[in-house]
């Protein structure tokens, strides 16, 4: 069994965790900054930066006192090395590697998408490779092939914005405040789904990938026109996300040949419309359905030490000139998707 001390930092959560490659998280710590963003609608990189430097070193402190751990027993220090928040991840990454030096402990620099892709098996012991993974997060949109730790064939990605971009530009849009993704969740909660004429983008088209940011302005020219409560718009806008996951998900499940589960991972994971609906196509299709707990859809260090885990389990660490990354695709060698920029 080994034991690992995860690290998260690279949006604007700041996060600690203790845990074994036998899926016992023996302590977790996590710090959230939505008052300092609140006024700005969204988060502020270098607000976000400076809260990680303040609070990480307490947390760490923390959670080893909760476990019962001295940081000497320790196996590993497992920290996000990217894609994310630059400055973000350069905080919990240096602080990673200087307890590494201090302790003489391997580092393992995780990939934050691979935190969220493995995460569903922390919580699922009966999960198996390989599995068919809707990713859906702030900064990304995509259905990959999990076919074992650092094995990723991505079937389809965003081509402009992410679906927890949109929720929470939607959010911003509508004025119902911040973190985004739960305040359209709630607002959603009192509206009729049907009552505003959204576009569905590449719905139906064949198209595997992703397209959010028409939706967006169609949000914004609904706002606009004055026709509409904000409880209709969050409602319809909503399942408009859900319509393109689904006919985008319906289009990879043909292309998974063999995948094991439907499994959705990622901060909009967390969204009961989305779970229900995906549930529903997974057992169309004779498949479980498979998703993380609330708390572990969110960016947390527990998925963060796990896949750690697995990584330093299969020999998979790295060295103190670990680089931090903004961006980090999980399969490098996909082909670029059609149209898309620098999120391809």
């Amino acid at each position: 069994m080994s034991l690992i001390l995860g690290i998260e930092s690279s949006c604007d959560e700041t996060a600690a965790a203790l845990v074994t490659s036998e899926r016992r998280i023996l302590a977790h710590r996590l710090a959230g900054q939505e008052a300092a963003h609140r006024p700005y609608g969204g988060v502020v990189p270098e607000i976000a930066a400076r809260a990680h430097v303040e609070i990480l070193p307490e947390l760490i402190e923390q959670v080893l006192h909760e476990g019962q751990v001295e940081l000497a027993e320790v196996d590993a220090i497992a920290a996000t090395a990217g894609p994310g928040l630059i400055g973000g991840v350069m905080v919990g990454l240096v602080t990673a590697k200087g307890l590494a030096l201090a302790a003489n402990k391997p580092l393992v620099a995780v990939n934050h998408l691979e935190g969220h892709a493995l995460s569903p098996m922390l919580s699922s012991p009966d999960l198996k490779f390989p599995y068919l993974l809707l990713l859906v997060s702030g900064g990304h949109c995509q259905l990959l092939l999990v076919a074992g730790v650092g094995r990723y064939r991505r079937l389809a990605t965003t081509i402009d914005d992410a679906a927890g971009e949109a929720f929470d530009k939607t959010a911003k849009l509508l004025g119902l405040g911040f973190p985004g993704g739960p305040a359209v969740e709630r607002a959603a909660a009192g509206g009729d789904p049907q009552a505003v004429p959204l576009p569905r983008p590449l719905v139906g088209s064949g198209e595997p990938h992703f397209s959010f940011a028409g939706l967006k302005s169609a949000v914004l020219r609904a706002k606009e026109s004055g026709r509409y409560s904000n409880a209709d718009i969050a409602a319809s806008f909503q399942q408009a996300v859900v319509d393109c996951f689904l006919d985008r998900t319906r289009l990879a499940l043909e292309a998974a040949d063999g995948a094991t589960a439907l499994v959705v991972a990622g901060g909009v994971a967390a969204n009961a419309e989305v779970r229900t609906a995906l549930k529903a196509l997974a057992a169309g299709h004779g498949l479980p359905f498979v998703a993380p707990p609330l708390w572990l859809c969110t960016d947390n260090a527990a998925m963060i030490g796990w896949a750690g885990a697995l990584r330093f389990d299969a020999g998979l660490v790295d060295g103190l000139d670990a680089p931090a990354r903004a961006r980090w695709p999980l399969d490098p060698e996909a082909e670029k998707a059609r149209g898309a920029g620098v999120k391809a």
